[in-house]
């Protein structure tokens, strides 16, 4: 099976002060098999059948949104399983690439009401998404806010049993039923400047077989990326198409395509492609063009450790701000590192961010100017940096970020000031950068490990969009809107591939993980106490793996780590107060440094 998706969160709540509780249980993302009456002879991958859960109507109607899910062909059959048969032919059908499955989350439980005739069902529900028989999952096509139908039992000439009638005219899959019987996979496409791998989220029914897993990878590459992706990463030449299955012989995979205008540079970048696009796999790999035979290697496993799909080599470390400058944090078990900026410059300090990059040290500092009003401050060199340019002066600049994949030579970053996303670069002048699809005032960006793809909230929605940057130009594509159960969305940032880490409101202030298309979604702190202002992760990533808490944020003037969540004390900053005075105030704006 592939292992390449969502890494599995675990999150404990533990804190103290200005609202946070002490302690929640511990919540653990991960499939489960269905629990439904009679349902224990079913396989963990199929779904649950029509009789499954005997006369229980909620347990039927939950099995009914889950009918949809596995191998495409056969969703149409499995659906019109529980549905009347004298009423089957509402439901129409689709074929092949048209086949699609309308994903909804449910807002509440199912609402039941029974009367003489049969029982009625009314679920609120929150559209999702559209899965593609391809494993992609575009932006809603319904808008339906409920979905009415009725169930009855009666004796029909197939079997007696609960039956669905006056069906919806779609294909429904719950978001719960997607988690259960899919597999989050990641797929790797090359940045439009072929110098990064880029993250793709698909979706692999648990019940296709395990020999078909690695031919559905390799169709999936050679068809190109989810729509939303496209603008920032790169296709393999027009027409490149997979002959015949991929096949498999004492532990050597061969691939077999049909590629026009391949060179040399292509073809490995395409077995670098597909060897981290295909994780669980350790042994050898032949590529073939047309039946001949053009690239062995040797081993999978290697070859990922030769190319790593980060250039990252090592943990991060720890900063926040404290008295209105940068200073590290001490955890235990944890690197320390020193004040990457220059003690000259580290002063009046409101945010930051700080990177590496080869040789040399990216800083972004948001500081404050006159009449209360702050200015971005830019430096890159070696360590300790020196600040070398500042920005004009606006009433309000948010978290800077790098594009890791920037050129080392032309470093751009991103930043929201006054309401509008701006970039900027090593002369600090902020440069409004436009945004399709987006509406209302800006008020956080993030950017992933890849540096080709972005998340903005706007106008208090969430937003992902691939960022483009031939030339030396910064270009996000079109934005698409992340759909997700939070509301008043304050504050975003990449916490894997495929995965944001979002503070908003769930009813109070709380802190979710969400797949990347908004279909998985995993509280990781529901009480955070009071809004979150200013939020960072060092994401999961397949070359620097960490046992440690990868979060921290600020709410209400305090910051915090995860894992457990509890309060940075001010004795955690390393920091000596000068003579005669003692240590105030609490350390806010944390960061990590890598």
């Amino acid at each position: 099976m592939l292992t390449a998706g969502l890494v599995v969160l675990l999150a404990a709540v533990a804190a103290t002060g200005c609202g946070i509780p002490h302690e929640s249980d511990v919540q653990v993302d991960q499939r489960g098999p269905s629990v439904v009456s009679g349902s224990s002879s079913l396989r963990r991958d199929e779904p649950p059948n029509r009789t499954a859960a005997g006369t229980d109507p909620d347990a039927f109607v939950r099995n009914f949104l889950a009918a949809a899910a596995g191998e495409p062909d056969r969703a149409y059959q499995r659906v019109k399983q529980f549905i009347d048969p004298a009423e089957r032919d509402r439901l129409q059908e689709k074929q092949g690439s048209e086949i699609g499955l309308t994903v909804v989350r449910l807002k509440d439980e199912p609402v039941i009401t029974t009367d003489v005739e049969s029982t009625k069902i009314r679920i609120a529900v929150q559209q999702i998404g559209l899965l593609r028989a391809n494993g992609t999952l575009v932006p809603p096509v319904a808008t339906e806010t409920e979905y009415r139908f009725e169930v009855d039992t009666g004796e029909r000439e197939e079997s007696s049993g609960l039956y669905v009638r006056e069906p919806p005219n779609v294909l429904l899959l719950s978001d719960t039923a997607l988690r259960e019987f899919y597999q989050a996979e990641t797929i790797y496409f090359w940045s439009s400047d072929r110098t990064r791998l880029v993250p793709d989220q698909r979706y692999l029914p648990l019940s296709a077989p395990d020999e078909r897993r690695v031919t559905d990878v390799v169709r999936w590459l050679t068809a190109g990326p989810s729509d939303w992706l496209g603008s920032g990463v790169s296709r393999l030449p027009d027409g490149t198409s997979l002959i015949n299955n991929a096949t498999e012989s004492d532990g050597r995979w061969e691939v077999n395509l049909n590629m026009t205008g391949e060179d040399d540079n292509r073809l490995d970048q395409f077995a670098t492609q597909l060897a981290w696009s295909l994780p669980e796999l350790q042994g050898s790999l032949e590529l073939k063009i047309r039946n001949q035979s053009r690239r062995i290697i040797d081993s999978l496993r290697e070859h990922r450790i030769a190319n790593p799909a980060y250039r990252i080599s090592n943990s991060p470390q720890r900063f926040c701000v404290y008295d209105g400058a940068i200073q590290p944090l001490a955890f235990a078990g944890e690197p320390v590192g020193t004040v990457p900026v220059s003690a000259g410059d580290n002063q009046r300090v409101v945010s930051a961010a700080v990177t590496r990059a080869g040789e040399k040290i990216l800083a972004a500092l948001v500081v404050t100017a006159t009449e209360r009003r702050q200015q971005l401050a830019v430096g890159t060199g070696p360590d300790p940096v020196k600040v070398s340019a500042t920005s004009d002066a606006y009433a309000s600049i948010g978290r800077p970020v790098w594009l890791r994949s920037a050129d080392p030579v032309r470093p751009q970053g991103l930043t929201v000031a006054d309401g509008e996303l701006y970039r900027f670069g090593a002369d600090a002048r902020l440069v409004r950068v436009p945004l399709l699809n987006v509406a209302g005032p800006v008020t956080a960006v993030a950017a992933a490990l890849d540096g080709h793809r972005i998340a903005v909230i706007a106008g208090g929605a969430l937003h992902v969009a691939a960022v483009n940057l031939d030339g030396g130009q910064l270009n996000p594509g079109p934005a698409r809107r992340v759909v997700t159960s939070l509301t008043n969305l304050t504050a975003v940032d990449w916490g894997g591939e495929n995965t944001l880490i979002v503070a908003g409101s769930g009813g109070r202030p709380a802190i979710h993980d969400i797949s990347v298309d908004g279909a998985l979604e995993t509280p990781r702190n529901t009480d955070v106490g009071a809004q979150v202002t200013h939020l960072a992760a060092y994401p999961a990533n397949s070359v620097v793996s960490l046992s440690t808490g990868t979060l921290m944020y600020e709410a209400n003037g305090v910051a915090y780590r995860s894992n457990p969540f509890e309060r940075i004390r001010q004795d955690q900053v390393l920091f000596t107060p000068p003579p005669g005075q003692d240590r105030a105030g609490n350390p806010t704006a944390p960061f990590f440094f890598y």
